[in-house]
């Protein structure tokens, strides 16, 4: 009897952890992902349209909103934006405003290297390296087709890190497909 407790206790440890696993990944993408120029963003405001609409990212990294002038934006998560909103409009605009901020387009990422077709792209949620390279038509004779060179946006030039085909890729990275030595 105690065995098969001790079974249906690990089951539902195992049942809730990956519930909450699913729950951090939900919530990581608006935790880790930080605003760039180039982003384009969809501010809603509840109850207040003329305080809602589609904003993007300035090269200076800044949102031009109205009422409250320039909010920076760039190097923010979408949670640290929606509370520096917040805040701005609560001091002395709205009582309680209610602000809900989603990515409408990502800034591109970039592909070097040994792929046929090297450049910029549209960034695509949930994109992996794979898909990227896919994009650029494909590798060339020479690349290395497994293990890649990627430096992730807001990084220092000098560091770039290796990837596999299957990594996930963010806006604004850079990747680089090297060349195989045989």
């Amino acid at each position: 009897m105690r065995f098969y407790v001790l079974i249906a206790v690990i089951f539902f440890m195992a049942a809730g952890a990956s519930e909450a696993d699913s729950a951090d990944r939900t919530q990581s993408v608006r935790d880790i992902y930080t605003l760039g120029s180039g982003d384009r963003v969809k501010v809603t405001v509840y109850g207040e349209t003329d305080l809602s609409g589609v904003f993007e990212v300035s090269g200076a990294g800044t949102l031009a909103y109205p009422l409250i002038g320039d909010v920076e934006a760039g190097g923010k998560t979408i949670s640290e934006l929606e509370k520096k909103i917040v805040a701005k409009l609560a001091n002395g605009y709205l009582r309680k405003p209610r602000v809900s901020i989603e990515v409408t387009n990502y800034r591109p990422f970039y592909i070097l290297g040994e792929v046929k077709r090297p450049g910029s792209y549209a960034y695509v949620e949930g994109m992996k390296i794979v898909n990227a390279v896919a994009m650029s038509g494909g590798f060339t004779y020479r690349a290395r087709k497994q293990n890649f060179l990627v430096r992730r946006a807001g990084a220092p030039k000098d560091s770039e890190t290796e990837a596999k085909p299957d990594d996930l890729l963010y806006p604004g990275d850079v990747i680089r497909v090297p060349e195989r030595f045989f």
